[in-house]
C-alpha cells in the first residue's frame, strides 16, 4: 500500500547568530513499509517528526529527498494536476477538527463532495445520509459545530474525511483533544471503520494507550528518526530503544523496565532467589500454566505483582515472579516455560 524509502525533510533556518543558517532536519532516512487493511501508527514525543511525517503522505509537506509510493506511484514525483487526483483518494481528520462554522454538520460532509464536480445533488445527499448514519450523528444533521461535542465535531471530520470514499485515512493527532471516555469511542468507531471498509489507516499519536488500543503495527519516532518498529505486542511487551522504554512506563508502568527493578517491587529487597518477569500472549494467558509448573517442581516460585490486559484483540499476561531453587530445577523451570511459549526475562 505505502512504502517510504530513505525519506527525508530540512527546513532551512534563517541566518542568525547562533544557528548561523544551519538547517533543521525534521525528518532522516525513514523507510517505513504500511500493509492495505491495516491501521498503521507513529507514535513520538512532541517535536519528534510524526506531524512532518504524516503529512508526507499527501504531500501537505514536500520531502528534500526520498520516495514516497503510494499503491506503487511515487507521489512525491506528482504535478498539481495529480496531487489534486491523489488528495481526493487520502482522507485527513485533525485534531482541533477544523469544521467550517457557518455551515451545518451535513454541509461540512457535502463540502469535498462539491467541491469535486463530479457527483449529482442526489448522489451527494445520499452519501452524506449514509455517513451521518456511519458516524451516528443521523439525529444531529442540521446542527451547527458550536452546538456539538468535541467528540462530535471528530465524528463529522470523520465523516468528511470519508466522503470521496478515499483508500486511505490519515489521522493526525485526532483523539488528543479529547476527554479519555470521547477517545475511547472515537476510537471504536475507527477500528469499526476500518473493519468494515476495509481502510488503511495512517495515525499519528503521542499516546501509548491509542496505539496499543488500535494499531496493528507501529512505528516510534525520535528527533527525526524511526528509532523503532513492528507488530504492536513485541514493541509494546518488548521494547528495546530507550524513547520506547519510557513511553510504555508511563502508559503501563508494571510492563517497563524502570516499574521492574527491585527497588518498586514489595519485598524485592529481601528475595534471595531471581526476580523473573514472565509474559504470556494470546489463549495461554488465561490457563494455569504457572500453577502446573509450580507443583511439578522442587523450587519455590513467588508471585509478587501481575496483570492482565489486551493489545488491541490480544489478551496477554505479565507476572513478576520470585524463583528460588537449585540451579538445575531453577533451569528445567526456564525449560518448561519455553515449552509453554511463555517468556522468561531474569530482573535481578
Amino acid at each position: 500500500m505505502i512504502r517510504i524509502e530513505h525519506l527525508h525533510k530540512t527546513y532551512p533556518l534563517e541566518r542568525n547568530a547562533k544557528t548561523a543558517g544551519t538547517p533543521v532536519a525534521a525528518l532522516s532516512d525513514i523507510n517505513l513499509h504500511i500493509k492495505k487493511g491495516e491501521i498503521f501508527g507513529i507514535i513520538g514525543r512532541s517535536g519528534a517528526g510524526k506531524s512532518t511525517l504524516i503529512r508526507t503522505l499527501n504531500m501537505l509537506e514536500r520531502p528534500s529527498g526520498g520516495q514516497v509510493l503510494i499503491e506503487g506511484e511515487d507521489i512525491t514525483a506528482l504535478d498539481n494536476s495529480g496531487l489534486h487526483r491523489l488528495r481526493q483518494r487520502i482522507g485527513m481528520i485533525f485534531q482541533h477538527f477544523n469544521l467550517l462554522n457557518a455551515k451545518t454538520v451535513a454541509a461540512n460532509i457535502d463540502w469535498p463532495l462539491k467541491i469535486t464536480g463530479t457527483y449529482t445533488q442526489q448522489e451527494r445527499a445520499a452519501r452524506v445520509s449514509e455517513l451521518l448514519d456511519l458516524v451516528g450523528l443521523s439525529e444531529h444533521r442540521d446542527k451547527y459545530p458550536a452546538q456539538l461535542s468535541g467528540g462530535q465535531k471528530q465524528r463529522v471530520g470523520i465523516a468528511r474525511a470519508l466522503a470521496n470514499t478515499p483508500h486511505l485515512l490519515l489521522c493526525d493527532e485526532a483523539t488528543s483533544a479529547l476527554d479519555p471516555e470521547t477517545t475511547q469511542a472515537i476510537l471504536r468507531l475507527l477500528l469499526d471503520i476500518n473493519r468494515k471498509l476495509g481502510l488503511t489507516i495512517v495515525l499519528i499519536t503521542h499516546e501509548m494507550q491509542v496505539i496499543r488500543n488500535i494499531c496493528d503495527r507501529v512505528a516510534v519516532i525520535e528527533a527525526g528518526r524511526i528509532v523503532e518498529s513492528g507488530d504492536v505486542a513485541e514493541v509494546f511487551l518488548h521494547p528495546q530503544h530507550a524513547v520506547t522504554q519510557s513511553m510504555v512506563a508511563e502508559s503501563t508502568p508494571f510492563s517497563a523496565e524502570t516499574a521492574l527493578l527491585p527497588s518498586t517491587v514489595p519485598g524485592a529487597s529481601q528475595l534471595r532467589g531471581l526476580l523473573v518477569r514472565l509474559t504470556y500472549v494470546g489463549d495461554i494467558t488465561y490457563q494455569p500454566i504457572l500453577s502446573s509448573i509450580a507443583a511439578a517442581t522442587p523450587a519455590l516460585i513467588t508471585i509478587l505483582q501481575g496483570t492482565i490486559a489486551r493489545i488491541k484483540d490480544t489478551p496477554y499476561g505479565q507476572l513478576l515472579v520470585e524463583l528460588r531453587g537449585e540451579p538445575a530445577d531453577v533451569a528445567q523451570v526456564f525449560t518448561t516455560l519455553d515449552q509453554h511459549n511463555i517468556r522468561h526475562e531474569v530482573l535481578a
